[in-house]
């Protein structure tokens, strides 16, 4: 009752700033009621997830006529109901400050509950009308929030481009969906788990959910409306754009390759590590190029979907070669890192919100100094850098350890794809690890440390009280994820129990606080003694600096690199910092070009060098597939230039083909 009171009373939101928008207050009421919506969704997730209301459902005489509407609510749909509504209680929460600073804020609100109304349904609908009804809800809501800007070229590219990747997605998943429902239309989740879907029609069930799932959740090569449309969206659409949206796809492939599908061939697993593995390493490589803050998190969203995409491959191979126990594990850890992810990344793109409220600047290179002008969204944004990073004893680094340890157990697997696949994806993935400390230790100095690069960084402030506690909420979030790991995967195993038939605790060798997801004798961790251990270092430090050391305040200037000159260009900018990995790897994938322009002998204008790259999944195959296109659609338009005669002509041999498969037909 509390979830679908919660549900209901989002489109009631929408109404209402449809109705009183022109009242000031009424986006800040709009918003602070999508906090309680989300908190009651929360807590609604909360209560059903290990099983103890086991898993209710229901059904509305709604929908098409000869279908009625089915919700239905398992431990799956109530773990992302609680990922997805702390992130969009948190980004609620933030918006009530930060949508004053919007240019077109009366475009964005009325959308936004129904983006949260969505995503919502998705998680808790039992049948295929339903969860497409709710993912074009999903879809359509955050593309009209993405084109709210539309005055900007941009902007408008990044909506279009969105949209037909939504409908793309869309289109894939209707034949998947109707494919599992089979000849007798029966298009309740129930009735599909009864079915047998084997051979051609399995593949393709497979096939299309992936294709149609993996262009919502950003998997390479479908990824590229990503870091145009989230960088067009406000920051608080933007982070739950990323932080969750993405999630709910990959709530969708779950669902279905573990749940409806049933049975599901180790070579799909593989073929899921092999695009997992290069989708991390290749957008955590696009990230390090980037120069604008927000087009930098979203292919990190790219990364991290890489890296759950991993996982969830792993587990399907074990899963096919009856490995359960294994399954579960490498399960459980693609599950925690979609728990981490939808934390840190919602808390990085709400701090970028944040500094872009404040400077109004998106470049890192014409920021710097801002952690002693906004110390809080500093801190927090340090703090989601390092879980982006991978860094211990943070969250982020206790999903991939997870997902490392799996991997390990991969090469025990009798295929010789696996025995040789796994070790390259492993290393893919520690590559992956390695480049994204680069990408936010660049993100992170350039942006937040150093001297202003420009007036608006000079001139910025701390953003208002209750934005700076949405980011301290989302920090403490990523450090009690970290630490105490043990009580979230334990709870995982409810979740996992179902799709793989073991209940599976990381814990159960050495017991709380303690990880020991292989064996108790190696690749053990514990993040709880960690930050014991690294406290009461940090204490004797203190102790001894005060006892042995000199009490006297000491200050002196920063190193000035040998010269006196205060010109804050001189500091290394985001380019600059990337330039050792842009010659590495760019050359080669980015087909990076560097070239200097020098003036000619008594000519006193400045020397100039300029970067040239390309996109190589865009120009090698959205922009050939575009002239493609455009080639069918000029012989398509002769056909409205035909004399009688080619009319007669096109009639007659439409008749001879019609003829030929109606014989067939007969004959067969």
């Amino acid at each position: 009752m509390l979830i679908a009171s919660a549900l209901l009373s989002l489109p009631l939101l929408s109404l209402f700033v449809i109705a009183f928008g022109r009242w000031g207050r009424a986006h800040s009421v709009a918003y602070a009621g999508c906090f309680v919506a989300a908190v009651s969704l929360f807590s609604g997730g909360l209560e059903h997830l290990g099983g103890v209301w086991g898993a209710p459902s229901l059904v509305l005489p709604i929908g098409l006529p000869w279908l009625k509407a089915h919700f239905r609510i398992d431990n799956l749909s109530a773990l992302f109901l609680l990922v997805v509504n702390f992130s969009a209680a948190v980004a609620s929460a933030f918006a009530i400050g930060y949508s004053a600073h919007l240019p077109e804020r009366r475009r964005v609100t009325p959308f936004y509950p129904l983006f949260l109304f969505g995503m919502n349904t998705v998680l808790v609908a039992d049948d295929a009308f339903v969860f497409l009804v709710a993912w074009e809800f999903m879809s359509l809501a955050s593309w009209l929030m993405v084109l709210a800007d539309h005055q900007k070229a941009e902007n408008r590219r990044a909506a279009g481009i969105y949209l037909i990747m939504a409908v793309f997605g869309t289109f894939c998943l209707l034949p998947a969906l109707g494919l599992m429902a089979g000849p007798g239309g029966d298009y309740t989740f129930a009735a599909m788990r009864l079915r047998d879907m084997g051979g051609v029609v399995g593949f393709l069930v497979v096939l299309l959910t992936v294709l149609g799932t993996g262009s919502k959740a950003g998997l390479m090569p479908l990824h590229v409306w990503l870091p145009l449309a989230h960088p067009a969206a406000p920051s608080h659409v933007s982070a739950l754009m990323s932080g969750v949206m993405t999630k709910v796809a990959l709530y969708g492939l779950i669902r279905v390759l573990f749940d409806l599908h049933g049975e599901v061939g180790w070579q799909w697993g593989a073929a899921l590590m092999v695009v997992g593995g290069v989708t991390a390493v290749m957008g955590v490589l696009y990230a390090v190029m980037q120069d604008d803050l927000k087009t930098l998190l979203a292919y990190s969203t790219v990364e991290n979907v890489g890296v759950v995409v991993i996982g969830l491959g792993l587990a399907l191979a074990f899963k096919a070669d009856g490995e359960n126990l294994l399954a579960a594990l490498a399960l459980v850890a693609g599950l925690y890192h979609i728990v981490n992810h939808s934390v840190f990344k919602t808390l990085l793109f709400l701090g970028a919100g944040a500094v872009i409220s404040a400077t109004g600047r998106r470049s890192i290179s014409a920021l710097g100094g801002l952690l002693n002008r906004m110390p809080w969204t500093g801190a927090a944004f340090l703090v989601a850098a390092a879980s982006a990073s991978a860094l211990p004893p943070l969250n982020g680094f206790v999903s991939e350890w997870l997902i490392l340890q799996t991997l390990f157990k991969g090469p025990g697997l009798p295929h010789w794809a696996m025995k040789f696949g796994v070790p390259v994806v492993g290393a893919l993935l520690a590559l992956a690890a390695a480049l994204a400390a680069t990408c936010f230790v660049r993100a992170y100095g350039v942006a937040f440390l150093g001297r202003p690069r420009s007036d608006a960084a000079r001139e910025a402030g701390d953003v208002s009280f209750g934005m700076r506690m949405s980011l301290v909420v989302l920090a403490v979030a990523c450090v009690v994820l970290g630490v105490i790991p043990v009580t979230v995967t334990d709870a995982l195993s409810h979740v996992v129990q179902p799709l793989t038939g073991v209940s599976f605790a990381v814990s159960a060798d050495l017991g709380w606080p303690w990880l020991s997801p292989v064996s108790s004798h190696r690749g053990s961790y514990s993040g709880t003694l960690l930050v014991m251990v690294g406290l009461a270092l940090f204490g004797v430090v203190v102790v001894l600096v005060h006892r042995f050391g000199t009490e006297a305040l000491r200050r002196s200037d920063a190193w000035d690199c040998g010269h006196r000159e205060d010109i804050p260009q001189t500091q290394y900018t985001g380019p600059s910092f990337s330039q050792p990995l842009r010659r590495v790897f760019g050359g080669t994938v980015f087909r990076a070009r560097e070239s200097v322009q020098m003036p000619p002998p008594g000519d006193d204008s400045p020397a100039r060098h300029s970067v040239s790259m390309i996109d190589p999944v865009w120009d090698g195959l959205y922009a050939r597939l575009g002239l493609a296109v455009e080639w069918v659609a000029d012989q398509v338009n002769r056909l409205q230039f035909l004399t009688v005669r080619g009319y007669l002509l096109m009639m007659f041999c439409t008749l001879v083909f019609m003829l030929l498969v109606v014989a067939m037909r007969q004959q067969s």
